[in-house]
């Protein structure tokens, strides 16, 4: 009887205790393990990682490359703002040093080169200037050129009449500024720029006192290139606009210099 008790008590225990241990098992479940990186995503941010430090590097180098361009531009800025303010200063020297000379009162014609026989018998005569008023600087300004052209320092006066018509573009002596200038390039061999300069001071002051001489002198300056022809056409625009109110000097010139240019009529 005892031993039928203990089995029959040991099945009910275990009968009472399947639901609770079914229960237990169903709540506990195992936990599973994250899974580890790959080694080939590893690899790929590390390639990322380089090539940000690249793009970082090339950076960097081209700020650096960028700021040595810019300390060079500024250095040769610098340079050429000191070289502009000597050749200033010294332009400004010879026209003080110019403006001390004693004053002409007559503007010779401009150097001709050998003439043919008819235009060697008749050679233009001085044009009369107009003498400078001590107390204008613009007159002393100008007057400093002309006594450069005048002593044949033709680069000093063509730089002393640009200066001039820079500071004072209104001025009446404007005119007679910008002729002179090309007449001294014509002087000094260069019959191109002279032309230019000759050409720009007619079209841009036709009522400049010295427009006219402008016209004449591009005559001569586009014989010099070989271009007679052009030089007719300028004769005939002078005598065309300022037929009636040429200066007799430019009158007296004007023959020989169609006869040379070979102008018909």
């Amino acid at each position: 009887m005892t031993t039928a008790y203990f089995r029959i008590s040991a099945a009910a225990l275990l009968a009472s205790s399947a639901p609770g241990l079914a229960q237990a098992q169903q709540q506990y479940q195992p936990i599973q393990a994250q899974p580890a990186a790959t080694q080939a995503s590893v690899i790929n941010l590390d390639n990322r990682i380089v090539t940000l430090e690249r793009q970082l590097a090339d950076i960097l180098r081209a700020e650096e490359e960028n700021a040595r361009r810019i300390s060079q531009l500024e250095t040769q800025l610098t340079q050429e703002r000191e070289a502009s303010a000597q050749r200033i200063a010294v332009l400004e020297s010879k026209i003080a040093s110019a403006a001390a000379a004693p004053v002409e009162t007559a503007e010779p014609a401009a150097t001709k080169p050998v003439q043919t026989a008819a235009a060697a018998t008749s050679k233009p005569k001085p044009i009369p200037a107009i003498a400078s008023d001590e107390s204008d600087p613009a007159e002393q300004a100008y007057d400093a050129g002309y006594q450069l052209w005048k002593a044949g320092k033709y680069d000093a006066a063509i730089g002393a009449l640009k200066a001039f018509t820079s500071a004072y573009p209104s001025h009446r002596r404007a005119s007679w500024a910008n002729n002179l200038a090309g007449r001294a390039m014509l002087d000094k061999g260069e019959p191109r720029a002279a032309a230019e300069v000759l050409l720009a001071n007619y079209r841009g002051n036709p009522k400049g006192e010295r427009a006219a001489d402008s016209l004449y002198y591009l005559g001569q300056s586009l014989v010099k290139l070989d271009q007679p022809s052009q030089a007719c056409k300028a004769y005939a625009e002078l005598e065309a606009v300022y037929g009636a109110t040429m200066r007799a000097d430019l009158k007296k010139m004007l023959p020989d210099a169609k006869s040379e240019a070979k102008c018909r009529g």
